[in-house]
């Protein structure tokens, strides 16, 4: 190979990893063809789940870290077949860093074991956001932004095989639009090349008790399209 053509090469390859890698935090240098020596790339993208959190570290990237009490990075297998993504942290996550181990957590994992008959540590559970919102408000688009490169991270670290959002807010901070989370539901999305599942939040449900049963029961109709996805077996009982 000509020096040329190396040189094209290395540069097409820098490309890739400025295109692969968006907003990561990563310091990538600017490339030109005229002035290529020896490149030098910075740091190497977290290639296992411990790296990437270390690489976040005590965030401090959007306002949303100026409230909170520790960052919620995520749980489970760093193998997981299937990813559950939430909206954000709630004021029981907050306290003790972990995702979903409130009231609507529990119902998440009653969702899991219970309904689909697996272990919680066995899947992978995160959010959009890593930091609580305030009064657990909406995340605005801007802290989304922020945020979501460190969740596409995860994802290309654990290969999930299907992804599940909770909640609207999730779902359309993956798909990118607006969504109607009574309209689409049960409906298999993209994201990143995984199919993705969109299906009530918990808390949702929770918040609605005079329409439990219909909503738990929607949401039974997504696991069992899941785990048909994933070649478990179904169970026939709720």
């Amino acid at each position: 190979m000509s020096p040329r053509a190396e040189l094209l090469e290395i540069v097409g390859q820098l490309k890739n990893l400025l295109i692969s890698y968006p907003q990561i935090g990563l310091d990538l240098p600017r490339v030109s063809r005229e002035s290529v020596s020896e490149p030098n790339v910075g740091h190497s993208p977290p290639r296992d789940l411990d790296a990437l959190r270390a690489f976040i570290g005590d965030c401090k990237r959007c306002k949303l870290s100026q409230g909170r009490t520790r960052l919620v990075f995520g749980e489970g297998s760093p193998r997981a077949r299937l990813v559950f993504v939430g909206e954000g942290p709630g004021a029981e996550e907050d306290a003790v860093g972990r995702p979903f181990v409130g009231e609507a957590g529990k119902l998440l994992t009653k969702i899991i074991e219970n309904g689909m008959g697996v272990k919680r540590e066995d899947v992978y559970i995160c959010n959009v956001v890593k930091c609580r919102p305030p009064h657990n408000r909406d995340p605005e688009a801007e802290e989304v932004q922020t945020c979501l490169p460190f969740l596409e991270q995860q994802l290309r670290i654990i290969q999930p095989e299907v992804i599940c959002t909770l909640g609207r807010i999730a779902a359309q901070s993956l798909l990118g639009r607006e969504l109607q989370i009574t309209q689409e539901r049960g409906k298999w999305f993209s994201f990143m090349g995984v199919p993705v599942m969109a299906t009530f939040h918990p808390a949702y449900i929770l918040r609605n008790r005079s329409d439990e049963r219909r909503l738990k029961g929607q949401v039974w109709e997504d696991v069992q399209k899941i785990m048909g996805r994933l070649g478990l077996k179904v169970r026939r009982d709720e």
